[in-house]
């Protein structure tokens, strides 16, 4: 009586483990497929993010309802982009819409003046390889659109539901921590705004960083006389939210532009792309350290490839504060609670470390 009872406590229990599994990969598996719209529901968070650090400020001073604060923020932020488009906005465009008709030339002159190299045939292989039917690397106009809308839409979407989690951030906050047993809510909870306080310092700091790399970058190349120079300034401001890969990224098109125009020019865009590197590494950073996360540069580097290899372009364009937070989960989940382990979360004070 006793073995048949035991066996059936232990048919159970092997029963419920094996439904634990099921469902536990079958969420994996769904996680999988819609990882395209989780990259979004954390580009809201992003945008909810800066939307509740501009809107802080306004409560303290003014001690309106919090939802007030955020609706403010949100129409300075329109405010702000729309006095710009007014004063800058044909500028930028004409520059954007020469940039544009000036680039598969320059690629052109580029590709030329490799010809006469061992280089020229591999690198036209190359480009060959990597677009499709060999159409040519900046010519497969057809891709370019459908990929521009796609993003315009996603941006849309990010941007919506950014404001709405900025509106009302307690609900969605206690809805995510009632999907964790009891016991864990309140470390999970501590967790998830050691993230948020992390998230915010970092982007106060980036957003000096592409400031300012955006005007030297722009004035430099103007006075070069660099065709497209705001453009190619506002692109590389826009190039510093991605680590490491976006300062390369950015000077490709003004080497290529200044390649077109004479060879010497392009070498001073290239040293005056390395002096701004420089500039950046040895006197902004210092500057920013204090609201930046201090993360090292291989955990970066390696993060990069791997949303890259996971989640696409949006993954390299939302790599370096997916490492901010799963850096600070890290750190607080499983350096502290789980291996009791004092160490320092970014925006905390050392005693509360300790």
């Amino acid at each position: 009586m006793e073995q048949r009872q035991f066996l059936r406590l232990t048919d159970r229990a092997l029963v419920r483990g094996t439904l634990i599994v099921l469902a536990l990969v079958s969420l994996v598996l769904l996680a999988w497929q819609l990882r395209g719209i989780l990259m979004l529901v954390f580009g809201a968070v992003l945008v909810a993010v800066i939307f509740r650090a501009l809107a802080q400020p306004i409560r303290r001073i003014t001690g309106m309802p919090d939802g007030l604060a955020v609706g403010i923020a949100v129409l300075l932020v329109a405010g702000v982009l729309v006095l710009v488009g007014w004063l800058f906005g044909a500028e930028m465009a004409a520059q954007v819409r020469t940039l544009i008709d000036i680039l598969p030339g320059a690629w052109q002159s580029f590709e030329f003046r490799v010809g006469d190299y061992a280089l020229g045939e591999q690198l036209r292989a190359m480009v060959a390889d990597a677009t499709p039917s060999g159409t040519g690397l900046l010519t497969n106009i057809g891709g370019v659109v459908l990929s521009l809308g796609t993003a315009i839409t996603d941006t849309l979407i990010v941007l919506v539901g950014g404001i709405y989690l900025a509106m009302q951030p307690r609900l969605y906050r206690t809805g995510t921590l009632k999907l964790v047993p009891k016991q864990r809510r309140g470390l999970i909870a501590e967790a998830m705004d050691h993230s948020g306080n992390a998230l915010r310092l970092w982007l106060k700091g980036q957003l000096i960083s592409m400031t300012v790399i955006g005007f030297l970058t722009g004035l430099g190349l103007w006075l070069l006389d660099v065709p497209s120079a705001i453009a190619l300034g506002l692109l590389a401001g826009l190039l510093e939210f991605i680590p490491l890969a976006g300062p390369v990224l950015a000077a490709i098109p003004a080497l290529l532009i200044a390649l077109a125009v004479d060879p010497s020019l392009a070498l001073w865009v290239l040293g005056l792309y390395i002096v701004i590197q420089q500039i950046e590494g040895n006197v902004l950073q210092p500057v920013v350290q204090q609201y930046a996360v201090d993360l090292p540069a291989v955990i970066l580097l390696f993060s990069l490839l791997a949303f890259a290899t996971l989640f696409g372009v949006v993954g390299i364009i939302l790599a370096a504060p997916l490492t901010v937070v799963v850096y600070v989960m890290v750190k607080r989940l499983y350096v502290r609670e789980v291996l009791d382990t004092p160490t320092p979360v970014p925006g905390e004070d050392e005693e509360q470390a300790s």
